[in-house]
């Protein structure tokens, strides 16, 4: 029978400049490869031109890995990869001094951020918050 891990998302705050969300994952062991988290066509548009919002800059990761490591991507037609969480860890990453990890993606460059858990087996677990500052098209 095959099982598939306990994941699940949830918008926390989605507004004109900053969306904020949390992100889950009870592994069964079979993971995730290159998931999509933030799909950046479902955010709300800019409230005041009414653009789509194109993609995000990661300003700030709250997390904690039991188990198992995180890699988040910036999708496109070759992945990029913005930042690795460490397995067995849990930490406070704030990039704001700096305006954010920018989506520095290039052929293919969708906006959106993926995930792909590492070394992950039966009961391992993780728990993201992630606020990113959102840019319109």
């Amino acid at each position: 029978k095959c099982m598939a891990d306990a994941v699940a998302t949830q918008t926390i705050q989605d507004g004109g400049r900053k969306a904020i969300f949390r992100f889950s994952n009870v592994s069964d062991g079979s993971g995730e490869s290159a998931v999509t988290k933030i799909d950046v066509s479902a955010l709300r548009t800019d409230p005041v031109t009414g653009k789509a919002c194109t993609k995000v800059t990661i300003e700030k990761i709250t997390y904690v890995t039991i188990g198992m490591s995180v890699k988040i991507l910036f999708d496109a037609s070759t992945d990029v990869l913005a930042w690795q969480l460490n397995a067995d860890w849990a930490d406070q990453l704030d990039f704001s001094e700096f305006n954010g990890i920018p989506n520095n993606a290039g052929s293919g460059v969708n906006g959106d951020i993926k995930f792909t858990t590492v070394g992950h087996s039966n009961t391992d677990v993780y728990n993201v918050i992630m606020t990113v500052i959102k840019h319109y098209g």
